[in-house]
């Protein structure tokens, strides 16, 4: 759980860093900025080598499966393909296309208070989908997360952004909240589909996961970059762009590892814990965020965030401490029956 985190904590915060470095230094392809957090997948094919281990239970497993178990398992695959990752996937190229367009329309502090919705949507989801109990300390946490998230529309020094019509701004604030609506939905979406469909919690069911729902996602957008016309003006953004060509294209390869990233560490916590744990994890991160900006781009720390950060980490704290007394309800009843047998 530690582990996942920090992905999630590190690859959030790096890819936003990121991503705002491509946007001031002169890109502005909304096409590419939604392509390049998906499209390095294959950095996790390589991750396929790792083995796994076997069950020492089952030392007479045949070496070559017999034709019915091959059948069995394509038709499981194709199961999987129809109702897991194609859905998946769609929902992602959708989600990850919205964001662009909020991000690209409206200003940084409207953007991430909207964002912040997506703690409520995923909740309202888990509720439905994944029978998720609310608890004080759980109601505690949402409640202190989300306002951590909501204080930094308050933010003195928020960047400016460039003119838009009414008409522009009305479109990136409902983007914005179809794509806060469309995570909540995906995080759920995804631990249902472990629990009741792949029916397996291993590390190669994640890397399937990632895979093939990044592969659906990926496919899409590129259709939309080259359907657009927007791949005939990269070469010119590249050109143009402030930091030169090889700063370019790094950074655009430090975004595909930075979201790969957090989203092993997501797809991990919503396997040992819940897809509201995950969420709330990432909420942590957007606080963070603007004090790594102070660091690297000179923004000024005012109060706002400080208390916005020291409310993120009240209400991380809140949940983490009603896993706690889960944990220790469980220890408790389970030495209860031992000492009864």
């Amino acid at each position: 759980v530690a582990l996942c985190s920090f992905f999630v904590l590190s690859g959030q915060s790096v890819g936003t860093l990121l991503g705002r470095l491509y946007y001031n230094k002169g890109g502005n392809s909304k096409w590419l900025a939604t392509l390049v957090p998906l499209v390095g997948f294959p950095i996790l094919l390589l991750l396929y080598v790792i083995p796994t281990s076997k069950n020492p239970s089952s030392p007479h497993i045949e070496a070559h499966p017999l034709p019915q178990a091959q059948s069995q398992s394509q038709s499981f695959f194709l199961k999987r393909l129809s109702f897991v990752y194609l859905p998946i996937g769609i929902i992602l190229a959708l989600d990850y296309y919205l964001y662009s367009l909020g991000l690209l329309y409206l200003p940084v502090s409207t953007y991430s208070l909207i964002c912040s919705s997506q703690l409520a949507f995923n909740a309202l989801f888990s509720s439905f989908l994944n029978a998720q109990k609310f608890t004080p300390c759980i109601t505690n946490s949402l409640v202190l997360l989300t306002i951590s998230s909501t204080l930094l529309v308050f933010q003195s020094n928020s960047q400016n952004l460039k003119r838009v019509s009414k008409a522009k701004y009305a479109l990136g604030f409902v983007c914005t909240i179809g794509a806060s609506a469309g995570s909540g939905l995906l995080l759920s979406l995804t631990q249902l589909c472990f629990r009741r469909i792949i029916k397996k919690e291993t590390f190669r069911a994640v890397l399937d996961m990632l895979v093939c729902q990044s592969l659906v996602a990926s496919a899409i957008i590129v259709v939309g970059l080259f359907g657009s016309g927007e791949w005939e003006h990269l070469g010119r953004e590249m050109d143009g762009y402030e930091l030169g060509k090889v700063s370019y294209v790094m950074n655009l390869v430090g975004i595909a590892i930075a979201c790969k990233a957090f989203r092993i560490g997501m797809m991990g916590l919503i396997l040992d814990m819940s897809s509201l744990f995950s969420n709330s994890i990432s909420a942590v991160g957007l606080p963070i965020v603007p004090i790594l900006a102070a660091v690297f781009f000179g923004e000024r720390m005012d109060g706002v965030k400080v208390m916005a950060m020291i409310l993120a980490i009240w209400g991380f704290v809140s949940y983490v401490y009603q896993h706690y007394l889960d944990d220790a309800k469980l220890k408790s009843q389970r030495n209860s029956v031992g000492g009864d047998e």
